[in-house]
């Protein structure tokens, strides 16, 4: 895989068990890119292995005063600059190739998941940590994979030069052999602990980081409320706390490179003073200490790649563990429903099936082709319930059956496929940077033009506001830029383009959690008649405790204590059910039990009374 090769038509399925499973996961996957970077690495370290040889040879030759040796040495000596460069130019190239590609694939595994997910991503994990694994992280990882090659080669050419020392000089070569694997083993015990801190570091970078995510998405209410000097003091502490955990990690990383220098020199002064020694007994020539002292200093540089695939490792380890973590996130419980044979929880449908849309958890209906309102008492039920709609299983919620669409579990589709039957828009929609255009071009069946969409959500005081901004005189709102999370919009304006952005789509099944909670009643009831007329036969399900919302449905469900008990009519359930009635009316003192205490107005109205919603 090259560079110019990328993105991948398909990143993979990853091994996402632990952190070092996706790692070895990644090496399998560029089995070829890591043997290309092994052999030019060999190529490179072989040689600069081999030169202290023609400079041993170079020396012995004026020693013995051989011209013909001496030229020898020096063209052995171009032959080793050449490939020494070559080889490092090649395994520079690949090893950076590895690199590159291997962040790649991680960066297109997690938009995947990203887009997999949707908004129940940062339910299941914090924000902060998934922009740590989708940038730090990411770096860290390809940092392993790229020092793996380097690490393979080095470790090959050590061997291969221990090896050959022992053969050309016997008495110096063991010596060598036997000092390498000590001063490698030296500084293993050091690698816990230099781990452990750079965890803690990783840990606090991560806090600090999350902080910051959540204070800058949070300002305006921050400023507000005069609070963002207490959210920037906690932002500093913890700030300091990630500096002060990374000088303690540098330290011991410190402590490990100075380790790697003092041990390497100490054996260098112990060859050296023995070496001497042979060289006046007469049992070693001159040109081979000299070429014994070469080698030994070359051993330096592959320890040197030894300490940083410690560091790498220690650093990539818990990256991947987190990148792991993300990636075996699920975007439902895949939970067959208890009544399903085991032949039919394995059935997996290419489109989704049409019918009424059921959550066995709550006892929720919506049957296909009306509006139902849906009412709770408590706003996270709510989202909750909504998401389980939408074929999102919440976090800590593994083991829920998932909603079905036609008697069909939504978690058993395709994910096109049920993306393009539920849509489900949460309370706080998110508007990307864009032109109003870019907006509203979204995956749609195309029956709803945009203009009807806009209507429909009551846009028209938008598209004036947008109008006047328009960047040139014809003054067209949708070619007018929306800023960040439509930041330049006002809460209501930003609502309802949102709406208008859902009812495009034209989904065969619209779940809408509290979509007029930003706008003023006069507009609500035009976006609820709306609403009702561009989706007439199609299922759409609101949850929304608005009475000028609850009277347009053509059913409306109570949900308490995330059960559906009671279904009718709004006016109906108004009139017969003190629980519904307080939580629309927001009352808060007892409901009387007589007919006579009762409002008059209320006393009028007739409905259908509490009805029991069966499975």
């Amino acid at each position: 895989m090259q560079i110019r090769d990328l993105p991948y038509s398909d990143p993979g399925r990853p091994d996402t068990r632990s952190g070092p499973r996706l790692l070895l996961w990644l090496g399998r996957n560029q089995t070829a890119g890591q043997a290309k970077a092994l052999a030019w690495g060999v190529v490179h370290m072989a040689a600069v292995a081999a030169l202290p040889v023609a400079l041993g040879i170079a020396v012995q030759a004026v020693v013995d005063r051989s011209g013909a040796r001496l030229a020898l040495a020096g063209g052995l000596m171009v032959l080793l600059g050449v490939l020494i460069a070559l080889g490092d130019t090649m395994l520079h190239r690949a090893a950076i190739t590895n690199w590159i590609t291997a962040a790649a694939r991680l960066q297109q595994l997690l938009a995947r998941k990203t887009a997999e997910l949707g908004a129940t991503l940062t339910r299941q994990v914090a924000a902060g940590e998934v922009v740590a694994v989708s940038t730090g992280d990411v770096e860290k990882i390809g940092w392993f994979v790229e020092a793996l090659s380097r690490f393979a080669s080095a470790l090959f050419t050590t061997l291969a030069v221990c090896a050959a020392l022992v053969i050309y000089q016997p008495a110096l070569g063991g010596l060598i052999a036997l000092a390498v694997p000590a001063l490698v083993l030296a500084v293993l015990p050091l690698l816990p602990p230099a781990t452990k801190r750079a965890d803690e570091q990783r840990e606090k970078a991560g806090y600090a980081t999350e902080l910051a995510s959540d204070t800058v998405a949070g300002l305006r209410v921050l400023r507000g409320i005069g609070g963002e000097e207490l959210f920037l003091d906690r932002y500093r502490r913890a700030s300091q706390e990630v500096r002060r955990a990374a000088v303690r990690s540098a330290r011991m990383w410190a402590l490990i490179a100075a380790v790697q220098v003092l041990l390497p020199g100490l054996l260098l002064i112990a060859v050296v003073g023995y070496g001497v020694g042979l060289v006046e007994d007469g049992r070693v020539g001159v040109g081979e200490l000299v070429t014994v002292y070469g080698v030994v200093t070359f051993l330096l540089f592959p320890l040197r790649v030894f300490e940083e695939i410690a560091m790498a490792y220690s650093f990539s380890r818990p990256s991947a563990a987190r990148a792991a973590r993300v990636l075996s996130l699920a975007r439902t419980a895949h939970t067959a429903r208890p009544d399903a044979g085991e032949e039919d929880s394995r059935e997996e449908p290419e489109s989704a099936p049409a019918g009424d849309l059921y959550d066995p958890e709550s006892g929720l209906s919506a049957p296909a082709g009306r509006l139902t309102a849906v009412v709770c008492g408590d706003p996270d039920v709510a989202g909750r319930l909504a998401d389980r709609l939408g074929g999102h299983a919440p976090a800590g919620s593994e083991r829920a059956p998932s909603a079905l669409l036609g008697g069909v579990a939504l978690d058993h589709l395709p994910l096109e496929a049920a993306r393009t039957a539920v849509l489900v828009q949460d309370k706080d929609p998110v508007l990307l940077s864009g032109t109003l255009a870019e907006l509203l071009d979204v995956p749609a069946s195309g029956a709803v033009p945009a203009g009807a969409a806009l209507a429909a959500a009551q846009c028209d005081d938008v598209l004036t506001a947008l109008a006047q901004a328009s960047p040139d005189a014809s003054g067209d709102p949708m070619r007018t830029r929306i800023t960040e999370r439509g930041r330049s919009l006002s809460g209501g304006q930003r609502q309802r383009l949102a709406l208008a952005r859902s009812l495009v789509t034209d989904p065969q099944v619209l779940v809408l959690d509290e979509p007029t909670s930003a706008v003023d009643s006069h507009t609500e009831a035009r976006i609820a008649d709306g609403l009702r007329a561009l989706r007439q036969g199609r299922t759409t399900v609101v949850f929304s405790s608005s009475p000028l919302l609850l009277d347009r449905a053509d059913r409306v469900v109570f949900v308490q204590e995330g059960r559906a008990v009671a279904v009718g009519t709004h006016r109906g359930l108004l009139h017969d059910d003190p629980a519904y009635r307080a939580v629309v009316t927001r009352e808060t003192d007892a409901v009387p039990a007589a007919a006579g205490a009762r409002d008059p107005e209320l006393s009028e109205l007739g409905g259908s009374g509490q009805i029991e919603e069966s499975a």
